[in-house]
């Protein structure tokens, strides 16, 4: 909004600094995070009064997690008004990447909070059908990815390798689109202990910031040897805006959490990362630098594969988060660990830009 304006009365004076990509990321990531700080007393407050008893707490897990009885969930809609706000505000509207992935964003949300929705009024963990979660996140996913390949092209890269390795054309919809819901449910499986999945996503939206930028630059493209996207680099403000909605939400969300993320946060934020990804074509890359929530996503699938044809367990207890807390990992030292090991997953991921 402030960008076209500017635009139109020709960027006079202090407004010149509009121009610049790197001002107006600075911004959104300021702009999300006063926002994020702002509302959260009351917009917990009001959640508290309205979900009484809060996120039903499964009875299965590690016993310390009965304490957090009453804590209320939904969280995730502050971080979407603050990063929605932040990016109406600073993005250029014209762009139909950023469109694209806040489709996603959005759409995600929606679907996370009908699943919280149904989790705090039916007072059960189980929520909504994982069939019809999948139908709505595919149809999402699928339109946002047209958006991208109508634009952008099909072509698939390799980490570690120079150029293209293979033009898919419109069958990259059905690729893109897999990538955004393995990853929004990814970071929805993480999203077991206070601050667990928050700082691994903001971690991976640093790295994805310095990404999209150089895939929207066309001489750091060249120079690295990835692909250029004339208008990419404009997601480096939506990653902004969820490091600061990110910061601000973590600022209530540190232990004794005072509010969840629930399914509205963690699905809407994997979604955009997959999103993001997708635009820049680092969809590899971005499985590297967001491992740990692969790793979260591959531990259920393994336990539930394995326990089903075997009736055994290979984990204590799936997603692998709560297998440590079982192993007698206190909870704030199996967050800090994951935590480094996000930040060293990040440092790979970005290592693979220099080598092609």
């Amino acid at each position: 909004m402030l960008y076209l304006l500017a635009e139109y009365l020709g960027f006079p004076g202090v407004l010149n600094l509009l121009r610049y990509l790197s001002f107006r990321s600075g911004a959104t990531v300021a702009t999300a995070l006063v926002i994020g700080l702002m509302i959260g007393p009351k917009f917990i407050g009001m959640l508290r009064v309205r979900q009484g008893k809060g996120q039903p707490i499964r009875t299965d897990g590690p016993q310390t997690h009965l304490a957090k009885v009453g804590t209320p969930t939904m969280g995730g809609l502050m971080i979407l008004i603050a990063v929605s706000t932040s990016m109406l505000l600073w993005m250029n509207l014209e762009n139909i990447y950023v469109w694209a992935c806040l489709l996603v964003m959005v759409g995600f949300g929606i679907v996370g909070f009908m699943d919280d929705y149904d989790k705090v009024t039916k007072r059960s963990h189980k929520g909504v059908s994982g069939k019809v979660r999948l139908l709505f996140e595919f149809a999402i996913a699928g339109v946002a990815v047209s958006l991208i390949v109508w634009q952008s092209g099909g072509m698939l890269y390799l980490p570690f390798v120079n150029g293209p390795v293979l033009d898919l054309g419109w069958w990259y919809v059905p690729f893109g689109a897999f990538v955004i819901v393995a990853f929004g449910n990814a970071v929805n499986l993480t999203d077991g202990l206070d601050g667990l999945a928050t700082m691994p996503v903001i971690i991976a939206s640093i790295a994805f910031m310095l990404i999209v930028y150089m895939v929207g630059n066309a001489k750091y493209a060249e120079y690295l040897g990835i692909p250029f996207y004339l208008g990419a680099g404009d997601l480096s403000m939506l990653c902004g805006a969820i490091v600061g909605a990110g910061l601000a939400f973590l600022w209530f969300n540190a232990p004794p959490a005072a509010v969840f993320m629930g399914d509205t946060g963690s699905l809407a934020l994997g979604g955009t990362l997959g999103a993001i990804a997708v635009v820049a074509h680092h969809e590899f890359v971005l499985a590297i630098i967001g491992g740990l929530f692969v790793v979260e996503a591959l531990s259920v699938i393994i336990q539930v594969f394995w326990f089903k044809r075997t009736g055994k367990r290979i984990f204590r207890m799936a997603p692998i988060h709560h297998h440590f807390e079982q192993l007698g990992w206190s909870e704030p030292t199996v967050v800090i660990r994951f935590w480094i090991v996000a930040f060293v997953l990040a440092l790979a991921g970005l290592s693979t830009l220099k080598l092609r």
